[in-house]
């Protein structure tokens, strides 16, 4: 059955989170080639004076993108976000994502993301606003959000109807509370408590590692969808492994090298191209070392590679990197189930 987020259908049920400073467009395009049948945005903020600097305009920036476009905001204020959504809007989004379950610091202690499910009303008011605003341009609107504030504050179900009245056309649930972070591990029975009180689609997130995990997560939570975050971080292929093992049981082979080379090579230039030189090869180097984390040799030329501050001479460093590699064997090694980097402060920032 294809999912739609109102009048749009989507390719699949595999989703791409949003990560600010990480699905920018270049990595948002890779994954789509990769399998994911959608992509969100990085956050974009609500505050009108930041939507000129240089940082908006690279996450607003969907020249080439294939549809549909969506847009996440994320603020405090119901009329900023409702001139939020408009803004975003003319310029192109063909969804508009309100952030409600980024837990890092520096966005809740502004009380938005995840803090905005203390505050059921304002929670409210401002789902209901971003609704209003789109509404006459028949664009939906979706919400990402936790399972609560904290562990004696799991309020997700009783949010989840009342964004559902307000005409949110679809629910991606994080499976921590904003209290967790990213300690400990997801859990699943508040996503199927959601998807038990709503009609709209429900997503769930948190934790989706392998193939596995994801049908594991889809049958306890009954969700229409998945969305996977840090375990695409280098490898962006876990889309296509994911969409494989749903539908034949089986795995697929781990890619080839040279595709890899391949991949990597072409995403570096894309990212150049939007960062431009002093930036892009700056920007890349979380890329890069996510890619050879797991890689003989990895960790060593990651070390070597962040003191290059030129893009070709960074690209050309890769490129030599993999050919090295391609003489040690055909395939980039399998992931280990379930594995990932311990997430440290800076990291959960990029995380919404």
């Amino acid at each position: 059955m294809t999912l739609h987020i109102g009048n749009i259908a989507l390719e699949n049920s595999l989703f791409v989170a949003p990560m600010a400073g990480v699905t920018d467009r270049p990595f948002r395009m890779l994954c789509r080639e990769l399998g994911a049948g959608y992509a969100v945005s990085e956050m974009v903020t609500s505050r009108k004076e930041l939507w000129n600097s240089l940082k908006t305009s690279r996450r607003a920036n969907h020249d080439g993108e294939p549809g549909p476009i969506s847009v996440q905001i994320a603020g405090t204020d119901a009329d900023m976000m409702f001139e939020a959504a408009q803004y975003n809007i003319d310029r192109g989004a063909q969804i508009i994502d309100i952030n409600m379950g980024c837990p890092a610091k520096k966005v809740c202690n502004k009380w938005a993301g995840s803090a905005l499910m203390r505050d059921e009303p304002l929670a409210l008011e401002i789902a209901e606003a971003v609704v209003r605003a789109a509404a006459p341009h028949n664009v939906p609107v979706t919400l990402k959000m936790r399972t609560g504030w904290s562990e004696d504050h799991r309020n997700a179900v009783t949010l989840a109807r009342r964004f559902e009245a307000a005409g949110v056309q679809m629910l991606t649930v994080h499976g921590r509370t904003r209290e967790q972070g990213y300690k400990g591990h997801a859990e699943y029975d508040t996503i199927a408590a959601v998807k038990a009180a709503v009609r709209i689609p429900v997503v769930a997130n948190g934790d989706i590692t392998s193939p596995e995990k994801a049908r594991d997560v889809l049958a306890l939570t009954g969700a229409d969808a998945i969305m996977v975050g840090r375990a695409a971080q280098g490898r962006p292929w876990i889309f296509r492994e994911i969409a494989h093992f749903l539908d034949t049981g089986t795995h697929l082979a781990p890619p080839l090298v040279a595709e890899v080379r391949r991949l990597m090579l072409d995403h570096l230039k894309e990212h150049y191209a939007l960062y431009g030189e002093y930036s892009g090869v700056r920007t890349a180097r979380k890329h890069i070392g996510w890619y050879v984390r797991a890689l003989p040799g990895g960790e060593a030329f990651r070390f070597a590679m962040n003191a290059i501050e030129d893009c070709d001479a960074q690209w050309h460093a890769v490129a030599a990197f993999f050919d090295r590699l391609a003489g040690q064997m055909d395939r980039i090694p399998a992931a280990a189930e379930g594995s990932l980097d311990s997430v440290d402060e800076q990291t959960a920032d990029a995380l919404a």
